[in-house]
């Protein structure tokens, strides 16, 4: 039997509003919302008092790399999925981009097998697409209701997950009936602006990584994908949105329920800025580069007004040599799923975002986007992935503290605000005021899909 739980007088944070209720979560699911909860003689429940704290619905976080299989010297399934937890991240999906590289079913079973076993958090994972598996990769079809989707790297990275050849694009983007996420990155610019830089002879920093992975190539890549969307109508998610000029190509025109093309931000393109490689050099190289302030200006704009729908993390852990290597050399990739949801508390006590968009962009409209079945909201009848926030409770991000494998992260030294203090895994409470309770694991993410 499961424990059931009664959390008293909290500020419920929902679907665009805070209110002040009683919860009681029972047999995995939220059983009960309402002003007042009276527990039946007899019914063994326990309470938290909730007053002066906040309840969130877990953030689902689309975009992380927990390298598992072929790269745990870096991380795992379950030790990034604990460090998640502690952070407020209830459930996520991952990239395909491991050794090997999720390129088969058969392949990305094995990675549900592993997450099954370790996960503290729920879980999907994403097939990966190549220039030679379209055939395999669209074969995800006839299980949409079980795969968050289908990933297409349209810029460099590991291994050989590059797509640059139109007539796998266009097979695939025809002929999905699964949303289809996209890494926007047009190679050929980059390649250029590369030969360029070197032109110099001078050793190149993280410094010129915004330059060399410039605006136009994100532009010219994603407007790409946009065209291949529109033609055949597929369901295209654009992750990391990282400039200005690409958000001329979205519209908050439409209610996200009805959009064909989404967008994601990430917390380090909110953050940082081209002006920190200064001081953290290839400790926030990543691709999408991080770029010049104005970006990172219009990008909270674009995001506060619907352009930009869903936050996420693009959690990508390495060793801590493997960043401190020169720069060509130096890995890309930031660990972060620990703290993001910390660092929007950070900017809402900063008076930049308000509770209830933050439930929204990292919760609701995830759910709404991928169509997950009966998560991201804090509703009855609704699985219990919860998360308690107290906003007076700061906390140092230091390396005493840090639960990624790779024992680094970009924010240490940085005080934030808030602290997350109990979370919620179907109605399981595996973490609470820095106790954890790991008998139980995640659950495989459902998708209610036509």
């Amino acid at each position: 039997m499961m424990q059931i739980y009664l959390i008293k007088q909290i500020q419920v944070v929902n679907e665009g509003l805070i209110r002040t209720a009683d919860v009681l979560i029972r047999d995995g699911r939220i059983d009960k919302i309402a002003d007042s909860i009276e527990v039946p003689a007899g019914l063994a429940v326990k309470e938290i008092d909730g007053e002066g704290r906040y309840l969130l619905p877990g953030v689902i976080d689309d975009q992380v790399h927990f390298r598992e299989p072929g790269l745990t010297h870096k991380a795992t399934i379950g030790t990034e999925a604990k460090a998640a937890v502690a952070g407020g991240v209830t459930s996520f999906m991952e990239m395909p981009n491991t050794i090997p590289p999720a390129f088969t079913l058969d392949l990305l079973e094995q990675k549900y097998a592993i997450a099954k076993q370790n996960s503290l958090a729920n879980y999907s994972f994403y097939i990966g697409t190549s220039n030679e598996n379209a055939d395999e990769t669209l074969r995800a079809n006839e299980f949409r209701d079980q795969i968050c989707g289908i990933k297409i790297f349209m810029g460099s990275s590991t291994g050989n997950l590059l797509v640059d050849n139109p007539l796998t694009l266009e097979k695939v983007f025809s002929e999905s009936q699964l949303l289809i996420a996209t890494h926007c990155e047009d190679e050929r610019i980059i390649r250029q602006n590369l030969a360029a830089a070197q032109v110099s002879g001078r050793e190149l920093t993280a410094a010129d990584h915004p330059v060399i992975r410039n605006e136009e190539a994100c532009f010219e890549s994603s407007f790409y994908a946009i065209q291949l969307a529109k033609k055949y109508d597929t369901r295209l998610h654009i992750l990391h949105i990282s400039t200005e000029k690409e958000l001329q190509l979205f519209s908050n025109m439409l209610p996200l329920r009805d959009k064909r093309i989404t967008t994601e931000v990430c917390v380090h393109h909110l953050h940082f800025t081209s002006d920190d490689y200064a001081e953290l050099g290839n400790r926030i190289k990543c691709n999408p580069a991080i770029k010049a302030p104005h970006n990172k200006a219009a990008l909270w704009e674009a995001l506060l007004d619907d352009r930009l729908d869903v936050i996420a993390t693009d959690h990508a852990p390495h060793t801590w040599a493997e960043k401190e290597e020169p720069y060509l050399k130096a890995h890309a990739g930031l660990p972060l799923v620990q703290h993001s949801l910390a660092l929007m508390l950070y900017y809402h006590q900063q008076g930049r975002i308000s509770l209830e968009k933050i439930a929204e962009k990292m919760s609701h409209a995830v759910a709404e986007c991928f169509q997950i079945r009966e998560r991201g909201y804090i509703r009855e009848g609704y699985f219990a992935d919860l998360v308690i926030v107290d906003l007076h409770k700061s906390q140092t991000i230091s390396k005493e503290n840090i639960l990624y494998k790779c024992g680094w992260s970009p924010l240490e030294g940085q005080e934030m605000p808030a602290t997350v203090t109990h979370t919620f895994v179907n109605g399981h409470l595996v973490y609470g005021n820095g106790v954890w309770d790991e008998s139980e694991r995640g659950a495989r993410l459902k998708f209610e899909r036509p």
